[in-house]
């Protein structure tokens, strides 16, 4: 049996929470021995070698003219038996069976956001793709019930399963030459993300300006990622000077992949102060190296940390405060929330979350 997955978010030194979730998903295929065709183009590049995976590049066009015209043409060349897509939209015409991933609704109804007309085309597209998808997956119950809700997709149709943790992420050592590479001294409370609106970041700096002047003096905030958002970065930064945190704020930009695990090993606290999630990985991620994480209570995240993190309301800053407060200074909290977490982030185990996207495949391909 042969499998299609679009793998245009495979982009080297950029990679995405799709391109994961991508990757992931190769892994558990090539693992049981299925054969895999990543489409991509000229920016794709495959993170490993993996047996029974190949890359084929789409030619260049406009996307719309790719995704409904160059793509369902190399799917019926290749006799593709199944196709994944992990973005909201596929091929309306594909000479095969689809499954589409909508990893959330905000593309739809982005927080605070007021597009009325750009709503109703966005809602309007991802119902049709949604009607041709034989099957839909969603990252959480949080997901499946928007997209039950908003899109009227029959429940049965939509499957949960979460977002595989790699193997990669275990605690390890902070070397002297991550730090130098990164600019980061410890101790230090950590965030990993884009700086999209979502994802609450200027409150998160004003929280962090309203910790003690001891806890703030000893530990700096560093924001990880951002890709090239060039725009919402330079906002932040300004936002560090008017608050008296230029030094204290630091922006380390994308992280490699190799380096991951051990900045999140190496701060003394994780923070996910999101407004919304479809999941919330980073989360995981870093609590599957042993860093305690302090977390919004709002969409996914509560249902993806389960008891292992600290949880406050993301709208109030005196709550991302006072929750960093607590993890900060009580090392015995810090302590049940390493070990609650290691356990957390071990249900995540490759057969509930990538092998059973693999295996939904292979049901859907088999009719």
């Amino acid at each position: 049996m042969r499998i299609g997955i679009d793998g245009r978010e495979l982009i080297a030194g950029a990679r995405t929470g799709i391109g994961r979730y991508v990757s992931e998903v190769l892994r558990a295929a090539s693992q049981t021995g299925l054969e895999c065709v990543v489409y991509g183009d000229d920016r794709t590049r495959l993170p490993v070698t993996l047996p029974g995976v190949s890359l084929h590049r789409l030619n260049a066009g406009p996307t719309l003219w790719v995704d409904q015209v160059a793509l369902p043409q190399c799917l019926a060349r290749d006799r593709i038996a199944v196709f994944l897509s992990p973005y909201f939209k596929c091929p309306l015409r594909a000479p095969c069976p689809v499954v589409i991933t909508i990893h959330d609704l905000m593309f739809i109804h982005y927080p605070d956001s007021h597009r009325p007309l750009y709503d109703f085309v966005m809602t309007s597209l991802a119902r049709l793709y949604a009607a041709r998808a034989t099957a839909v997956i969603a990252d959480s119950d949080y997901s499946k019930r928007s997209i039950v809700a908003t899109l009227g997709v029959r429940e049965d149709k939509v499957c949960v399963i979460p977002v595989a943790l790699g193997a990669e992420f275990t605690p390890e050592p902070l070397t002297d030459a991550v730090k130098l590479r990164y600019g980061i001294r410890s101790p230090y409370i950590l965030s990993v993300g884009n700086f999209l609106p979502h994802k609450n970041i200027p409150r998160l700096m004003q929280a962090y300006a309203g910790l003690d002047r001891s806890l703030q003096g000893r530990h700096r905030l560093v924001l990880a990622g951002g890709g090239g958002d060039t725009q919402h970065r330079a906002e932040l930064e300004q936002l560090t000077g008017s608050l008296g945190l230029a030094e204290r704020v630091l922006f380390p930009g994308l992280i490699e992949d190799a380096d991951l695990p051990a900045l999140y090993s190496g701060a003394t606290v994780f923070v996910l102060p999101s407004l919304e999630e479809g999941f919330g990985l980073s989360a995981l991620e870093a609590m599957a190296c042993g860093t305690p994480v302090v977390a919004s209570n709002r969409a996914a995240i509560p249902e993806v940390v389960g008891d292992a993190a600290l949880l406050f309301d993301p709208g109030k800053i005196a709550a991302i405060t006072e929750a960093m407060t607590m993890a900060l200074t009580r090392s015995d909290m810090r302590d049940g929330m390493r070990e609650r977490g290691f356990v957390r982030a071990g249900t995540f185990t490759p057969d509930r979350t990538a092998g059973r996207v693999v295996a939904l495949l292979h049901d859907v391909a088999s009719g």
